[in-house]
């Protein structure tokens, strides 16, 4: 369990941060930048629950309970050393990004097929949900950096990946099924 009864420790004031094995990086470092923007993405979930009802709060609750998984995650560097661990580590499974699945094709069996690019509106949710999208792609684009560095659990990556078209889906979803989406017309302003 998790205990925070004092918020500043003053650790990082020389800036660098402490991994989740205790070892200190610079608060720079890409794993850092990568967990950082999965936070970041949690953040705009929250905004997003603002104009959620019913399964759709469900689903961006346990979401928002995900990305604290995949941040304890990419918070712990090198998978190897997990059996030695005081207490096993959290690492993000693949039954996560199944029902991220279900739930894609769920939504979509109501949506029409798209003959054109979506751009980002319509229902504030929609709107949200956009915003969640082209951040949980910039947390992706960094894991898959990182990966190319040091380890990664590919779970956690594949979960990133499989987020950003649950986002996309759900907007569409949002904007009543697809029928208030705003369609990209090419050259319009010509």
């Amino acid at each position: 369990m998790v205990v925070l009864n004092k918020i500043y420790t003053r650790t990082g004031d020389s800036g660098q941060t402490a991994l989740g094995d205790g070892q200190r990086v610079d608060k720079h470092a890409l794993r850092v930048e990568a967990y950082g923007t999965v936070d970041e993405t949690n953040a705009t979930v929250g905004l997003a629950r603002l104009h959620a009802q019913g399964d759709m709060t469900d689903r961006l609750a346990a979401i928002q309970n995900d990305l604290f998984d995949l941040g304890a995650d990419m918070c712990r560097p090198d998978m190897d050393r997990d059996a030695d661990a005081d207490y096993p580590p959290l690492r993000m499974v693949a039954a996560q990004t199944d029902r991220l699945e279900a739930e894609i094709d769920a939504m979509n069996a109501g949506l029409a097929p798209l003959r054109s690019f979506v751009l980002p509106g319509g229902t504030a949710l929609a709107a949200h949900l956009h915003l969640c999208r082209t951040v949980s792609r910039r947390a992706e684009r960094l894991a898959v950096a990182l990966a190319g560095t040091e380890p990664v659990n590919p779970h956690a990556i594949r979960y990133l990946n499989r987020l950003s078209d649950w986002f996309f889906v759900a907007s569409r979803a949002a904007n009543t099924d697809g029928d208030g989406d705003i369609l990209w017309v090419p050259g319009a302003n010509r």
